[in-house]
């Protein structure tokens, strides 16, 4: 039979998400993130539904052919830029934007032959990933300046890292004001919009909206700041992932249920069996007493998740049948609910969800 699982993408809510995220930055320009397949959602579909930003943000090349070839004709930045003279072509032709971080981009900006194209200059304020140190700054904006590759405006930019937290007098949460100091003080005087936040900073950090937002997550309805939920700030969750009980057993008290035996009855009960595993991309870390909804109601995992099946513990649901729906997340059931029991993040479980599973849009 069919597996009956299915991630149903809700563009309403990406769209509702996109008006939400904007009102919080009034009159700044905005760039939705579509990385890693529309954090899971699929790219055409969270691009099109997300077609009144006012550019798009991915991570390769390949994206930002999808995203054309889907009809789609704002800027679009990829973010991880370029390594060659053959990346520099495609970005031409797809008439793309891209991140310039390194002193090699430079100068294949500097050597080229070809026509001219738009670029990010990414500034490292702290996160120690890509970017050139505030020293470099100044220089590099000079040589892209006079740079033969590069035509229009240069955008100035930085990514945070701790900004998912929001008291400025906590250990991280001191992080994101230190960026916005180093920031300001390496492109001081320099000509160019500026971007910095991410979607967290666009939640919490009003001082950093700049010229351009990057929102990512919170256009899917999500939220990585601990303890909060998309709702709470406003937000629809973009996807419901559900599937169905294959079976309902009676376990006898005492008996052990699962991969390793990790769960013991504690009494004679109903287990259900739901047709989900990590090879669909539930988290196998998940650990028993994670939650999920069954026939809408509150039941909870029983034992470890496995590759194709997960067990779940249905005390209290003496009427459940095999066949009645399963909630794994959505909107009675927040991701971030699921990402905290699981010891991650809402992005990577979003993110993690496989090629088996049915892709429904509503």
């Amino acid at each position: 039979m069919a597996r009956p699982i299915t991630a149903t993408i809700h563009t309403d809510a990406l769209r509702h998400n996109l008006q939400a995220v904007r009102a919080r930055a009034d009159g700044r320009r905005l760039m939705a993130m579509v990385k890693a397949d529309g954090y899971g959602h699929g790219l055409e579909t969270a691009a099109l539904a997300l077609a009144g930003a006012d550019a798009f943000g991915v991570a390769a090349i390949e994206d930002a052919a999808r995203i054309r070839a889907a009809g789609l004709r704002q800027p679009v930045l990829v973010l991880s830029g370029f390594d060659s003279a053959d990346d520099l072509d495609q970005l031409r032709a797809l008439g793309a934007e891209a991140i310039v971080h390194h002193a090699a981009q430079l100068e294949l900006l500097e050597q080229t032959d070809g026509p001219p194209i738009r670029v990010w200059l990414k500034i490292d304020t702290g996160m120690h990933r890509l970017g050139f140190p505030p020293g470099q700054v100044r220089e590099a904006y000079a040589r892209l300046r006079a740079a033969r590759g590069v035509t229009g405006e240069i955008v100035l930019m930085t990514h945070f890292a701790s900004s998912d937290e929001f008291d400025a007098h906590s250990r991280n949460g001191a992080q994101t004001p230190a960026q916005l100091r180093a920031f300001a003080a390496a492109t001081e005087g320099l000509e160019g919009p500026r971007s910095l936040a991410n979607s967290a900073a666009v939640l919490g950090w009003p001082d950093s909206h700049g010229d351009w937002i990057r929102p990512g997550g919170a256009l899917y309805g999500m939220s990585v700041v601990a303890g909060r939920t998309g709702a709470a700030f406003g937000l629809r969750p973009a996807m419901t992932f559900e599937t169905r009980l294959l079976a309902v057993n009676r376990v006898a008290k005492g008996e052990r249920i699962g991969y390793s035996a990790t769960w013991e009855a504690p009494e004679d009960m109903p287990v259900g069996v739901a047709a989900v595993g990590y090879g669909d991309g539930y988290p196998r870390l998940a650990p028993a007493g994670t939650p999920v909804l069954v026939n809408g109601r509150p039941a909870a995992i029983a034992g470890r998740v496995s590759m194709d099946l997960m067990t779940i513990d249905l005390r209290g649901q003496s009427a459940a049948r095999a066949g009645d729906p399963v909630v794994l997340w959505g909107e009675a059931l927040p991701v971030e609910t699921v990402a905290e029991a699981a010891g991650t993040i809402s992005y990577a479980l979003t993110c993690g969800i496989t090629r088996r599973v049915r892709f429904v849009n509503a």
